[in-house]
């Protein structure tokens, strides 16, 4: 869902999602503004208009003053390397898993109408729950239009930005919220499921059929949302992320990435084993490639379909593994 940004998970694993984003985003540097914040929003609000959105609404540019920590947050992303047991042990959390476990339990009966209706797994569901907003509790308090409006100005990514303060006064001029429900992360993803408003307006549902999508304080709303992203993603309802497992020794390490695709048999032919020794499952046709938790180094694990799912919800490994992890430990008994 977001290409090099640190919105959704930052505000759950604070630093450690600061330092993953720095490491998968090559640094672009600041843009510098071509004119005042002012001519600046005068240019939104004509581009706004010609796109349909009322005058009334552009209204929640009036007054608008750009935020002197949004840019200093962007503008500072380092660039780290986590390693990825470090990762690991900062997201998948032993709290974290028995809070998962509880709110299985305790929604079951919305996770089984969600998984009937988009064919995503509960844990699924209940794990990008957890790590991108804790689960509801932790959304994230910046302003969305002043967060994105100060990004468009001054960004390294302004064209992006901008198209998604565009997609946020759309929200606003809908009804689907008001400007001060739109708080989130300093990047502008918002709500229980961290949707850039792009996302919002491509796959947020309306789960309780209120004539809203409410993704904010509706669990619901926010649960049936990720997992329509998901479906519309290439979500495979009959097989699951991936599993650690064991290379033989000498294994040609050009078999290794996203790149090389091959069947469980095929793979179980060059001698990879699950993590405890015994054989690769038996799945007629079923396909998947080789990546490692740490780059030129293990723990290696043979990932299918779905972990390619998960990665466009955010393009990293680490992130890709941790959900699948989390998600495991969660439907473990």
């Amino acid at each position: 869902m977001r290409l090099c940004w640190i919105g959704r998970s930052k505000a759950v694993v604070g630093g450690l999602a600061l330092a993953l984003a720095g490491a998968a985003c090559a640094w672009a540097g600041p843009e510098i503004p071509s004119g005042s914040f002012n001519e600046f929003l005068a240019g939104v609000k004509t581009q706004a208009e010609a796109a349909g959105i009322h005058p009334a609404t552009l209204a929640v540019l009036n007054g608008l003053s750009p935020s002197a920590r949004v840019i200093r947050l962007d503008h500072q992303q380092p660039e780290l390397t986590l390693t990825f047991n470090s990762y690991i042990r900062g997201v998948v959390t032993p709290a974290r898993i028995a809070e998962g476990r509880r709110m299985m339990i305790r929604n079951r009966t919305i996770l089984r109408r969600i998984e009937r209706r988009y064919g995503v797994q509960p844990r699924f569901v209940v794990a990008l729950w957890g790590i991108e907003s804790d689960f509801g509790k932790v959304m994230g308090t910046y302003p969305v239009v002043r967060s994105l409006a100060t990004l468009a100005w001054h960004g390294r990514r302004a064209s992006f930005f901008r198209g998604e303060l565009i997609d946020a006064l759309r929200i606003i001029d809908r009804g689907d919220a008001g400007v001060r429900t739109l708080r989130g992360s300093w990047a502008g993803a918002m709500g229980q499921c961290q949707f850039m408003p792009s996302t919002y307006l491509k796959y947020a549902q309306d789960m309780n059929g209120d004539g809203k999508r409410n993704i904010w304080t509706n669990r619901g709303d926010a649960l049936a949302s990720a997992a329509n992203y998901l479906a519309k993603l290439g979500w495979n309802p009959t097989e699951t992320w991936g599993r650690k497992v064991r290379l033989p020794r000498r294994f040609d390490q050009k078999l290794i990435g996203l790149g090389t695709r091959k069947t469980l048999a095929a793979w179980s032919r060059l001698g990879v084993r699950r993590a405890d020794g015994r054989k690769l499952p038996r799945r007629a046709g079923m396909s998947g490639s080789i990546v490692l938790g740490q780059a030129g180094r293990g723990p290696a694990f043979l990932v299918y379909d779905n972990f390619r799912s998960i990665l466009q919800w955010n393009r990293s490994t680490l992130f890709a593994l941790a959900v699948g992890k989390l998600s495991d430990d969660i439907g473990r008994r």
